[in-house]
């Protein structure tokens, strides 16, 4: 079974995938750390991104991430170029852990932009970790080390939390750690359930 997760910045996804991760017979894949290895490795998305955003992106083979940052955050369109690039090519190194992890129970798969790749369509259960505004724009200043205004930025940028709740199976309310765990705890026992039983 594939499940996927989802939510805005600082929502708290990293904590729910931790979380299932202590479950037997799981893989986890998440989609944001595999795009920054392949954006480093894959010839296809450096061709596509130097050509886009220009040879400032790439310097000894390296992506420069503050250059390409700071072009994409500011601009919405260029977001939209830069997941368009990157994207199909996360999907297809997706398809793979997929084929090398059918043995397991569960394949997790963490994704910011779950609905808007359309990643959506390849999973057999959705959930979206849900936080408050202020409470995920706190989160992302202490982590990120950066003002109120470049959150609110990027949080903009993003899907509306209402949309993709519509659209998922389950939602978890990510306020402390021992309600998360409880609703990650109550929704592992019915995605297991539900396997053993298909």
């Amino acid at each position: 079974m594939i499940v996927g997760i989802t939510g805005g910045i600082g929502s708290g996804k990293s904590t729910v995938v931790k979380l299932l991760a202590k479950y037997p017979n799981t893989a986890i894949y998440t989609a944001d750390e595999e795009a920054k290895k392949l954006m480093n490795s894959s010839k296809i998305i450096a061709d596509k991104l130097i050509l886009e955003f220009g040879n400032e992106t790439y310097q000894n083979g390296e992506l420069q991430r503050d250059f390409l940052s700071k072009i994409v955050f500011q601009n919405p369109e260029k977001l939209a170029i830069l997941n368009s690039i990157v994207h199909p090519e996360v999907r297809n190194h997706f398809q793979n852990f997929i084929k090398l992890n059918q043995d397991k129970l569960l394949i997790i798969y963490e994704n910011a932009i779950l609905f808007e790749s359309k990643s959506n369509l390849i999973c057999d259960v959705i959930i979206t970790v849900f936080a408050s505004l202020l409470v995920r724009i706190e989160r992302v200043m202490q982590r990120d080390h950066c003002l109120n205004e470049a959150v609110v930025s990027r949080i903009k940028n993003q899907l509306n939390e209402e949309i993709k709740m519509l659209q998922s199976h389950y939602i978890i309310i990510n306020d402390t750690i021992e309600h998360t765990e409880n609703q990650v705890k109550y929704i592992h026992n019915i995605l297991t359930e539900k396997s053993i039983t298909i």
